[in-house]
């Protein structure tokens, strides 16, 4: 299926007249997660990030080190699989015509990727639906969450915006990453699957004239709502007609999400000040509110993941796939009457599949969980007020002391960004080292971030905050972030264990505080390897979660909990 599609694409170029033609991950909203999944069309890759090159005679994936088992099982018989970080496409292509969509890449992208090597040509109609027709979209309303929810009233937080407007010198501001329009007005969609994303933009003026660019049946439902009363409702295809009309000098454009398409229509005729969307930071810094709903959140997912464990470590002589794990898990969330979806399609591997960093079971990976393995879990909920995020990895029986030895390590690293004292380290980056140092010290690593930002009631992973090598964004009070050091070891097992964290202010000392509540799998420890703090923050974090979720278990449950501690 896959190669008749590469052929039929590649049937196109001499009509195009072109060289080649790249496929991205991404939509034209440029979210992760899209219900219209091109790159999987054409590669059978599903993983969350990545983008191909198709050339007369090869293809290229490219991905990052999260992906590359992965990339390698789905699309490595019709595809060369590249790690993006090690190799940006302009160094093995060159002097080549390559066709794109111009809604589906940035200009920013398209620099960092191909530099002036190659002559990439704008194509009016995507090559990739050509030969796949798209489906149809959802078509369900948006609907609006209440300030007991937000902790904000969207008027607020256009005044926010409108001052970095006034501070750029700008006229206009055009946001279009639906997320940020999301938080902005306080409203949410069903657009995207795992993220409650709404498919719209915005147009805000400095004199606070408002342009929705949305699809007018889905905004119908809270259209009539008094706050967005003086909002002019546009069709979302309709921004070149609205452009024509305005009369301004300069507009602000955000070079991560503003397409090539959209920024050549305002560039038509205004001067653009490229700034990164001020809402991405503004939103990081979760309101008072917004973590309290958090932490409620966390609570009730905690119950449901401290179930589930229970349930598989004291089940485990059945035989229990990583599908029938992934599906008990769903089900115990879907007990509480808040939970909505999963934040991202469930990682559950078990022995070698939880090597794969981001690895999904299907029928044909799908494992018994053998009572001798090891078994990753991550998985996360969207709740009515709140996103979670968290990983486990569990045993069944008595491991072999080099598996027990690197998961303490793991944990060492978890443990020592958990204590960070962010006034000293401040910075991703500053924290990343600490994370990797009890590993590093025996030569391993892991191939991706310690922490990545989570949005409210949004999506799952959200900048600009992060834990990485390179992230030298200033950690502020009210920023959630995971924290998730691991390791993995190909053709064998994987380790990670993920908690969510928020930045709270204890007078004048930021510090990190838990949101997950779930027990960490002590079996899997090698105490003498943990000195007198580690072994203390392993003590107080499992009395946490007993006193906040042990009410909501049965008598079996809570007396197993209380054992942990």
């Amino acid at each position: 299926m896959i190669k008749k599609r590469i052929n039929l694409l590649r049937k196109k170029f001499r009509t195009n007249k072109i060289d080649g033609y790249i496929v991205p991950k991404n939509d034209e909203f440029f979210g992760e997660y899209s219900s219209h999944d091109r790159l999987k069309i054409i590669s059978n890759f599903d993983g969350s990030a990545g983008f191909a090159i198709i050339l007369k005679k090869k293809n290229y994936l490219f991905v990052d080190g999260r992906y590359t088992i992965q990339a390698k099982k789905q699309s490595g018989k019709n595809f060369k699989i590249v790690e993006i970080h090690k190799l940006l496409p302009y160094k093995i292509i060159n002097n080549l015509k390559l066709g794109f969509d111009p809604n589906l890449f940035t200009e920013r992208q398209l620099k960092i990727y191909f530099k002036n090597t190659s002559t990439l040509v704008p194509l009016s109609k995507n090559l990739i639906d050509q030969i796949n027709k798209k489906r149809g979209a959802q078509n369900k309303p948006f609907f609006s969450i209440n300030k007991k929810i937000a902790g904000e009233s969207h008027t607020s937080k256009i005044n926010k915006v409108l001052k970095k407007i006034i501070s750029y010198k700008a006229d206009y501001i055009f946001i279009s990453a639906p997320e940020n329009v999301a938080w902005l007005l306080n409203i949410r969609g069903h657009d995207n699957p795992n993220s409650p994303i709404p498919h719209c933009r915005l147009l805000i003026s400095k004199k606070k004239e408002i342009f929705l660019f949305a699809d007018r049946y889905k905004f119908s439902k809270i259209s009539k709502e008094t706050k967005f009363k003086k909002f002019k409702i546009v069709d979302l295809n309709n921004l070149e007609k609205v452009i024509k009309k305005i009369k301004a000098k300069k507009f602000i454009i955000d070079p991560l999400t503003c397409s090539i398409k959209n920024q050549s229509i305002i560039q038509s005729k205004f001067k653009i000040i490229p700034k990164n969307d001020p809402c991405y930071l503004l939103k990081s810094l979760k309101n008072p509110i917004e973590v309290k709903n958090m932490i409620k959140a966390h609570v009730e997912d905690g119950v449901a993941l401290t179930k589930f464990i229970y349930w598989i470590k004291k089940t485990n002589k059945k035989k229990i796939t990583e599908i029938d794990a992934e599906k008990k898990l769903e089900k115990f969330r879907k007990i509480n009457k808040n939970y909505l979806f999963p934040s991202f399609n469930t990682i559950a591997g078990t022995g070698s599949n939880g090597a794969i960093v981001h690895y999904r079971a299907t029928k044909d990976s799908n494992k018994i969980i053998k009572k001798k393995d090891i078994f990753l879990c991550d998985s996360g909920g969207q709740y009515r007020f709140g996103t979670t995020d968290v990983t486990r990895t569990l045993c069944f029986a008595k491991q072999p002391n080099s598996i027990k030895d690197i998961f303490t390590k793991v944990l060492k690293g978890h443990i020592a960004v958990a204590t960070t004292n962010i006034n000293r380290y401040s910075k991703g980056k500053q924290i990343d080292i600490k994370a990797r140092k009890y590993l590093q010290k025996d030569g391993l690593d892991y191939a991706h971030g310690t922490g990545h930002g989570v949005g409210f009631f949004l999506n799952v992973h959200e900048g600009p905050q992060s834990i990485s090598k390179y992230n030298s964004v200033k950690l502020e009070e009210g920023m959630i972030i995971s924290n998730e050091p691991g390791y993995y070891k190909k053709g064998y097992y994987g380790i990670r264990i993920e908690n969510l964290v928020f930045i709270k202010r204890n007078r004048k000392k930021l510090n990190f505080e838990n949101l997950t509540l779930a027990p960490i799998e002590k079996d899997l420890i090698n105490f003498d390897l943990l000195n007198k703090k580690e072994k203390n923050y392993l003590f107080d974090y499992h009395l946490n979660v007993y006193a906040k979720i042990s009410k909501f278990l049965d008598q079996k449950e809570r007396k197993w909990l209380a054992s942990l501690i």
